[in-house]
């Protein structure tokens, strides 16, 4: 990656970047290439006085969507946690700060900000290249087993290993390229809460993957040494309750996460339910093929909801030991080709949206519903149906090369092949996030008014010529965090995880995650994301309190996320430490004690975590 100067620059431009992510189907993601120490494209002389024999450079961090985006930055790629600790007091000493770094795919600035110079003195520490062993911790009695993780391991990889032992977990994020590290310092789930009925087994639980954590290798400060150690901290340490979703405000070098018996899933794909009845307002006479009906009858449900259309993607997943007769069984994960890779036509009229064209934002989502219909179910009688734009784009070699590929309606196999299914070369979209915290009786009510509020707004926006959502609008839903689950005795939630309950409310048990997708470039997004925000933030608050998912897009301001001062110093902290008890300012408090210098933090987690 170091031979080409045109590659040695900032990067190409995010609108580059999407442009050439969304016309070529198929494409890898483009990386700015990194600069070696001394090379004629160096931006700054190394850091003086840096360990010597760590493997260093310099490249531009880039974010999943491209939103965030700096100048070449010092990085480096430690092969032990022993380097990490080399490099954390190196920096101690020379005034610098030091962030980790996995494989990008978040859209908060909690490693970096965008814009972030050459000149700032902070080091990228990529825990990616060498960090990245897993190992069978221990095996109990009960069926449930240890699994250990070094930062640097990709979901993927530790979800693998785990289905190889027969171990896995109940749900999980839908991208495979996540950190260990990253995973856990953003609280990351999936969508999953108990059916009407079910109980799980031991090593299984229904909030993120944080509060599957049993101990963790932290860097912190020792007082009598006088520098930063690695410390192992126990799930029953009352530490480790602010570390296991610390936002990047510390450094885990490796994980212990408890998983259970691997169940065998089955994923049923449905498109033929309007929205108006899925999402419909409890007791609506509109039909019984409700959202809250079918997390009731299997507990992990998905809504894939694409702009401008009538007629959700729903994914069902239940337990399923045996293979369903009507089911296609299978054996890896991202089993969903035709949204890896769009076809060319598809991946080119989005090329056109980020040109410019974006008022073809109605024409893109229809687009998007009956390509996943064709490749789901095979019937192509709505295209055939429809009118010259849509057969402009889903032309017969497309519709050829979806129903090549096998019908995916129906799915069966080890949970791993089922639960993920987002590869990198998706296309690249911005997303807001929340989650509402809801009663298990309220959870219909939570996404009808949602619904109905998000169905007004788009119709308002239209009729003023504004397409501020081209992408879609994805609803899960959780469980909240029970930290016996970790199967360690005097475990505490994660403090700082959206799902943590709330101590005054035991009748809260469920968590509706929201969140919108669109093109990062798109005029009138953030406002539209801003009004999305505040009616979320206003919803009744004795059916619902609403958190900011960590991960991804929040606080908005009428032209950018992240900068609604109301939001980042009142509303959140209050979100945090609705229904008293410990939470917010014990977390932050264990986190300064944890690194009083700062040294692994940064300006924007600084004003945040206050």
């Amino acid at each position: 990656m170091t031979g080409d100067p045109s590659n040695q620059g900032g990067g190409p431009s995010r609108r580059r970047l999407l442009a050439s992510s969304a016309a070529a189907s198929g494409a890898v993601w483009l990386l700015p290439g990194l600069v070696r120490p001394g090379s004629a494209y160096a931006a700054a002389p190394l850091p003086p006085g840096f360990p010597a024999g760590i493997d260093v450079y310099q490249r531009a961090y880039e974010n999943w969507a491209g939103e965030i985006h700096t100048d070449r930055l010092w990085t480096c790629a430690p092969r032990s946690p022993q380097e990490v600790l080399d490099v954390v007091n190196w920096a101690y000493g020379a005034g610098w700060t030091v962030r980790a770094q996995g494989h990008r795919h978040g859209w908060a600035p909690l490693t970096v900000a965008d814009g972030t110079p050459a000149a700032a003195r902070v080091v990228l520490l990529d825990t990616t290249v060498h960090l990245t062993a897993v190992s069978l911790e221990r095996q109990a009695a009960d069926g449930s087993a240890g699994v250990r993780g070094q930062a640097g391991a990709s979901l993927e990889t530790l979800l693998a290993f785990a289905g190889a032992g027969g171990y896995g977990v109940v749900s999980a994020p839908a991208p495979g390229d996540l950190s260990v590290g990253g995973a856990l310092a953003i609280g990351a789930h999936g969508t999953a809460a108990p059916a009407v009925g079910e109980r799980p087994s031991p090593g299984h639980g229904y909030g993120s993957l944080s509060n599957l954590v049993t101990e963790l290798t932290v860097v912190v400060w020792d007082d009598d040494a006088g520098r930063y150690v690695l410390r192992s901290v126990n799930r029953a340490e009352p530490d480790c309750a602010a570390l296991l979703t610390h936002l990047g405000r510390s450094l885990v070098t490796e994980a212990v996460l408890r998983t259970g018996t691997d169940d065998n899933l089955r994923c049923q794909s449905f498109l033929d339910i309007p929205a108006t009845e899925l999402f419909a307002a409890p007791g609506a006479p509109v039909g019984t093929r409700t959202l809250a009906g079918f997390v009731d009858r299997t507990g992990r449900v998905e809504a894939i909801w694409f702009a401008f259309t009538g007629n959700p993607w729903l994914k069902v997943w239940s337990v399923a030991p045996n293979r369903p007769f009507t089911a296609r069984a299978v054996d890896e994960p991202y089993n969903y080709p035709f949204s890896d890779s769009l076809p060319e036509p598809v991946a080119r009229l989005a090329g056109d949206l980020v040109s410019g064209a974006w008022a073809s934002a109605p024409l893109f989502g229809q687009v998007q519903y009956l390509l996943a219909k064709v490749a789901l179910t095979g019937d192509i009688t709505d295209v055939l149906l429809s009118g010259t734009p849509v057969r402009d784009v889903l032309t017969g070699d497309v519709l050829t090369h979806l129903l090549a590929g096998g019908l995916r309606s129906d799915l069966w196999g080890a949970s791993r092949n089922l639960l993920q299914y987002v590869r990198p070369t998706t296309l690249r979209e911005t997303a807001n996030g929340y989650a509402v915290l809801t009663r298990r009786a309220d959870l219909q009510w939570v996404v009808s008014q949602f619904a109905d509020f998000y169905r007004t707004l788009l119709a308002q926006y239209a009729a003023r010529g504004e397409y501020p959502v081209n992408g879609q609008v994805e609803i899960r839903v959780t469980g909240l965090e029970d930290p016996s689950v970790c199967g360690v005795p005097d475990a505490r939630p994660p403090l700082l995880s959206a799902l943590r309950p709330r101590p005054d409310r035991p009748d809260i048990d469920t968590a509706v995650w929201i969140d919108i997708l669109s093109l990062p470039t798109t005029p009138a997004l953030h406002r539209f994301y801003r009004d999305i925000e505040q009616f979320l933030l206003t919803l009744d608050g004795d059916r619902a309190t609403v958190r900011v998912e960590w991960s991804k897009g929040w606080a908005y301001s009428d032209t950018a996320a992240w900068s609604d001062p109301d939001v980042l110093t009142r509303a959140i902290p209050a979100s945090q430490r609705a229904g008293g008890g410990p939470g917010w300012d014990e977390a932050i408090a264990t986190l300064d004690r944890l690194d009083p210098h700062h040294v692994l933090s940064s300006p924007f987690l600084d004003a945040l975590l206050r």
